[in-house]
């Protein structure tokens, strides 16, 4: 089963083409990914379900003619309008030779619950992340409602457990009560 954690969107299905069940779609890929027979994932009621081009052609610079295997008609291919196209995170990371850490996207931690790594302490649940300083911050919300803004920097990241959504921080001597108000 897909999840949505192993997934990536890399374009978006625009509209039908023709009368046999083409798509115009729009990529954030090189389209070889599609070539190569790697499959695409779309969210079909809630599910995750992987589909097999059989043909992609371009339309222009970042628009592409995409025929999925089993998809005959337009009005089969009507179903997949304006749907997200999803890559599975591993494949992509093989297709564009990166390492598995570059595929770390802003919204894959939120929800996730910080821990002081010297006391064990509760510290607070990542509720955002903010990219709008030259440091990336994890905006944390504590248990007596305050927002803490905390680096998200590797020195500070001691382990990250992506089963239990929980990552243990060794974090400055007050930096914690820095933050807060009053």
């Amino acid at each position: 089963m897909i999840v949505e954690t192993d997934i990536k969107a890399i374009g978006k299905f625009q509209k039908t083409h023709g009368l046999k069940g083409e798509l115009n779609a729009i990529l954030d890929i090189d389209p070889g990914y599609l070539e190569e027979g790697h499959a695409i994932i779309v969210d079909v009621d809630g599910i995750y379900v992987p589909f097999f081009t059989s043909s992609v052609r371009p339309k222009g610079s970042t628009s592409f003619l995409i025929k999925l295997d089993g998809i005959n008609s337009e009005d089969e291919a009507k179903d997949f309008v304006n749907k997200i196209i999803y890559g599975m995170k591993s494949e992509l990371v093989t297709f564009l030779d990166l390492e598995e850490d570059d595929m770390f996207e802003e919204d894959d931690i939120v929800g996730y619950k910080i821990y002081d790594g010297f006391t064990g302490d509760y510290i607070g649940i990542i509720e955002s992340v903010d990219s709008s300083t030259e440091n990336l911050l994890f905006v944390v919300l504590t248990e007596d409602g305050e927002e803490v803004f905390i680096p998200a920097v590797d020195e500070f990241i001691e382990e990250i457990d992506d089963n239990d959504k929980i990552i243990k921080m060794r974090l400055p001597e007050g930096l914690v009560e820095l933050n807060k108000k009053g």
